[in-house]
């Protein structure tokens, strides 16, 4: 049985179980004639969740564990089989004998060692599946019999169930800070490798950023420069950019829609100017790369300004229309949870409504609208596909948002693309731009919640 087909057949059976569990401790209540300790819903999760989770755990641990293990046994049998291949020939064999299983592979580009792999793979699959689907069966089967048995009136089902959903949570939480402990970690640790092979302050302070391999010895790649200023330079300067477009039209748009628009045309606009958020990087990225940059370059000939065809300055404009979104909405979310009673004291002490908003209202929502500001800039230096296709990949070293330049996500792309060594520092110089786009994201996140803590108003 496949593994969709298993989890069908077991929410199937939580689904019976939950009904049947229900129906059985009434029908036990009933002839007991005593008072139930939990009620039925409980007592169903109870016989479903004995039902169906142990055998869900043990299906997900075998989808994520079995095919490392089947690996390894074919890996094992071919070197048997033939136990001169080196480390390269033996992945290039085990992925020919997964494509001729798959019939991905002609028989005219298999040879007898692929043939007999893919037999024997074919044998260790299907011994995987069988076991796979008797275990679950009696582990489901011996699940539900456990839940019914322990099926009684004054059994307490209710807290078991909760014991049951708060390890749930704590695990999906517990996955969720190891996901980040293993990003960092990872980071830490190719970066720690980079640094082998290149010194930490030639990467931080150097002025030149061509990691590519040179075709002659001359060249300038062929010792490989990773000095890392350049990207850092192009990154803040299309950032800046962006945030004189994003940051008054967000704020000021977040402002009407907050204090002056009527409840119709808010709710026409705020929905509309949200549409942003939702359209693909990529059609921003067309739209700066067909519309904007000609626009800009054909109007700087047409007063004398010599703009190239990708440029900050595109790339810039278009993420900033990008971002909007994000200020405007986060902003006028701030802007409206000002209590009232704030705006009627100053309407009172005969302020206008400009004033009010100028010296009640935006004071008041300030650090809201500062974590917006800094979350917006984090989406900004992590946005990759309107620089690629806007601004180019050239590392140049400017401070004209005329001229190309280049981004650390952008890099991070270009390094990582095809097939590449993990162990060149060509390819680890990926990871060191990680962590440094990691820790300055970091850095601004610490700001934002600063800000929100140390000027929070409390208001009653």
């Amino acid at each position: 049985m496949s593994t969709s087909f298993l989890l069908i057949c077991l929410f199937g059976l939580g689904g019976f179980s939950y009904f049947f569990g229900r129906r059985r401790i009434g029908a036990l209540t009933r002839a007991a004639r005593v008072k139930q300790h939990s009620r039925d819903v409980y007592h169903g999760s109870f016989v479903a969740l004995c039902a169906v989770g142990v055998p869900l755990i043990v299906l997900l641990a075998w989808a994520g564990l079995s095919p490392l293990l089947l690996d390894a046994m074919l890996e094992d049998f071919l070197r048997r089989q033939s136990p001169d291949l080196s480390l390269g020939e033996m992945g290039v064999a085990m992925a020919k004998v997964k494509a001729y299983f798959s019939g991905a592979l002609p028989e005219a580009f298999t040879g007898e060692l692929i043939r007999s792999g893919s037999a024997y793979f074919a044998e260790l699959r299907s011994a995987s599946n069988q076991a796979r689907s008797v275990a679950i069966t009696l582990l489901a089967l011996g699940g539900l019999a456990f839940g019914l048995s322990k099926l009684a009136p004054r059994f307490t089902a209710r807290p078991a169930v909760e014991r049951v959903f708060n390890a749930a949570m704590m695990m999906a939480s517990a996955i969720a800070i190891l996901t980040t402990i293993g990003i960092v970690l990872s980071l830490i640790f190719e970066t720690l490798r980079f640094f082998d092979k290149v010194p930490v302050m030639d990467f931080l302070f150097g002025l030149s950023w061509s990691p590519q391999i040179a075709m002659r010895a001359d060249q300038i790649g062929g010792a490989g420069a990773f000095g890392a200023i350049p990207l850092f330079a192009g990154t803040m300067m299309i950032t800046f950019i962006a945030m004189l477009v994003a940051v008054p039209i967000g704020l000021m748009s977040a402002i009407y829609l907050s204090e002056y628009a009527n409840p119709r045309l808010r709710g026409i606009a705020k929905p509309g100017i949200e549409i942003l958020a939702g359209v693909p990087t990529v059609v921003y990225g067309f739209f700066a790369a067909l519309m904007v940059a000609p626009f800009l370059r054909d109007s700087g000939a047409d007063i004398g300004l010599a703009l190239s065809s990708e440029s900050a300055l595109a790339a810039g404009l278009v993420m900033g229309i990008m971002i909007i979104p994000f200020i405007s909405s986060l902003s006028d979310d701030v802007i409206n949870a000002v209590p009232q009673t704030l705006r009627d004291g100053a309407a009172a002490l005969g302020a206008t409504q400009s004033e009010t908003i100028r010296q009640v209202v935006l004071p008041a929502a300030l650090p809201g609208i500062v974590s917006a500001i800094l979350l917006a800039i984090s989406r900004a230096i992590g946005e990759t596909m309107i620089v690629v296709m806007a601004a180019g990949v050239a590392a140049n070293l400017t401070a004209n948002p005329f001229e190309s330049v280049t981004t650390v996500t952008v890099q991070i792309v270009m390094l990582l693309v095809g097939d590449q060594e993990f162990d060149s520092a060509k390819t680890l110089a990926a990871f060191a731009l990680g962590l440094v786009l990691f820790l300055i994201t970091l850095m601004l996140n610490v700001v934002a919640l600063y800000v929100v803590n140390r000027f929070r108003e409390q208001y009653d």
